[in-house]
């Protein structure tokens, strides 16, 4: 039966988990699939985000089912549109602790186009980017030359420049050097200092 083992990988996944119907093509078509997952729905079991989007709630003894982030969100919504997606400028720079400013809509910079997605009480929204903005997306490096960016050639100082470190491992670090022959070229010296910055 496709709904039980629909549910079964759901269950697995654990709660919090985001699923468009692409997720599960491997158990039946696509017509089966979407049956499938609205019946769970209406049972209860999972929730319907959106068209196209479910999740199985995490659930709180207060306050019943939980939202999920913006950031999970916006993730699924780039899996199932098979999109890249790179946190805009200001939250790069909140998510690295170089600004207080939470933006008061997530935004995210994505090759898909530009369009806004409303979950609940939150708004998300995707900007279409050339691939020069979207360097290092899905990466910690990505965030970076976002929150670079955001700071802007002339306010990059050591406390910038060790606060980004910090945040870095050997591994990240790496692919920072790696994606960095495609970045602005004021860019390079800074994350020379970050690379080097054991």
């Amino acid at each position: 039966m496709i709904t039980s083992k629909i549910k079964q990988r759901i269950a697995g996944k654990g709660r919090g988990a985001i699923f468009a119907p692409s997720d599960f093509l491997d158990i039946g078509t696509r017509a089966s699939v979407d049956q499938a997952l609205s019946r769970l729905a209406d049972q209860g079991v999972i929730r319907r985000l959106m068209r196209g989007l479910y999740d199985y709630p995490k659930q709180s003894a207060r306050f019943g089912p939980l939202t999920p982030s913006a950031d999970d969100i916006a993730r699924a919504v780039a899996r199932k549109d098979n999109q890249v997606l790179q946190p805009s400028p200001a939250m790069a720079a909140n998510q690295l602790g170089l600004s207080t400013q939470v933006p008061s809509n997530p935004t995210y910079m994505t090759d898909g186009p530009t369009r806004t997605k409303q979950i609940g009480q939150q708004v998300i929204q995707f900007r279409n980017a050339s691939p020069k903005t979207l360097v290092g997306a899905g990466q910690m490096a990505g965030t970076v030359f976002q929150a670079l960016r955001y700071v802007g050639k002339d306010s990059v100082d050591d406390q910038v420049i060790d606060k980004i470190a910090r945040a870095l491992d050997a591994k990240d670090r790496a692919q920072l050097v790696k994606q960095s022959k495609h970045i602005p070229a004021w860019m390079h010296p800074v994350i020379r200092q970050i690379a080097a910055h054991a």
